[in-house]
């Protein structure tokens, strides 16, 4: 029996979660995975897998034993990086932890760039939902977060993002656009379903910063949004229809703003930034194909604690618009008068 080749298709089928579905990862035969598997158990003398007709579950020792497996590919990683070294061209099999949204508005459409730059990395994007911590059985991990990071892995800044109102211009022209956060009551609104945002929502005027005076805050309780969802493509195209007003990342509507097929509501307010991060497990030597996908990363989004979303799309939260927007805001409006 190959012990290494044993422990690559038991942490694949871990992963993957199926026998079937290693196979295809490992371009086998289900019947090679599942006697590689037995024949692993067979010389531990352990049973790893609790298999059924529905489900595959991993025993305690099974858990155990990843866990160890996981830490002995990593330094076999490590050491073909090493003797890796001398050869100029990275190569070899890249996995990815992301964000949904962040795959297909952000990585989707840089990928061809990189993929030109390095021909011999793949790349295997896994975006099963939020991700907020790093996972060890990716190469990197990408991560966005409010709060700040915490634990015992190396991560590196691409950019913040933020979280903007927008509508289309049809709904705009159709109800008006509002010119202080008060007049979202006369909207169609579509929000998700955090409590967070049920308890109210806060928009502030200005910068926001240790080192800048305070501006004015509004504080919202949300009312019945016509569209609630966690689903960020969802209300996104939602929003592209013409729903209503959606709260949104600067990332997933970057494209939106530059083509005119959405608008930014109330751009002189901010509500929040999410950073987004590029983590992976610590590690001594990092390997060139691990490396050049950070550092292309970083070079496209910037590696900074700002919005390039927004910056290129000509709609950053503009702070000396402020005030004039809030005075206007609450100015007495003059009833229209009929021609006499």
């Amino acid at each position: 029996m190959d012990q290494l080749r044993a422990m690559r298709v038991f942490a694949r089928v871990a992963d993957e979660g199926s026998f079937a579905g290693a196979a295809r990862a490992l371009d086998l035969a289900p019947a090679v995975v599942t006697r590689v598997i037995a024949e692993l158990e067979e010389h531990l003398g352990a049973r790893l897998m609790h298999r059924t007709t529905r489900r595959l579950a991993l025993t305690e020792v099974g858990d155990d034993y990843l866990l160890r497996v996981r830490q002995i590919l990593a330094d076999i990683d490590d050491a073909e990086a090493v003797a890796g070294t001398a050869t100029t061209e990275p190569r070899g099999h890249l996995r990815v932890l992301v964000p949904p949204a962040l795959a297909v508005h952000q990585l989707a459409k840089h990928l061809p760039r990189f993929h030109k730059l390095h021909p011999q990395v793949t790349v295997e994007l896994h975006s099963p939902g939020p991700v907020d911590t790093v996972d060890e059985a990716y190469d990197l991990t990408l991560l966005t977060t409010r709060q700040p990071l915490a634990g015992e892995f190396v991560a590196r800044r691409l950019a913040r993002t933020e979280v903007i109102l927008c509508a289309s211009p049809e709904y705009l022209d159709r109800r008006g656009r509002p010119s202080h956060p008060e007049q979202l009551g006369h909207h169609d609104t579509l929000l998700p379903p955090i409590s967070e945002l049920q308890r109210g929502i806060t928009f502030y005027a200005g910068v926001i910063g240790d080192d800048e005076p305070p501006g004015d805050t509004v504080t919202l309780v949300p009312q019945r949004p016509v569209l609630s969802t966690s689903h960020t493509d969802t209300m996104y195209a939602a929003a592209l229809h013409g729903l209503g007003i959606a709260g949104l990342p600067s990332f997933v509507v970057e494209d939106a703003l530059l083509e005119h097929a959405l608008e930014r509501v109330l751009p002189a307010w901010r509500l929040f930034a999410i950073t987004i991060w590029a983590a992976m497990p610590t590690r001594k030597h990092l390997p060139a194909r691990t490396r050049v996908f950070l550092d292309f990363l970083v070079s496209v989004f910037g590696g900074e604690d700002r919005d390039p979303w927004l910056a290129a799309a000509g709609c950053e939260t503009c702070p000396l618009a402020t005030a004039a927007a809030a005075a206007q805001a609450r100015r007495p409006q003059a009833s229209p008068v009929a021609p006499g």
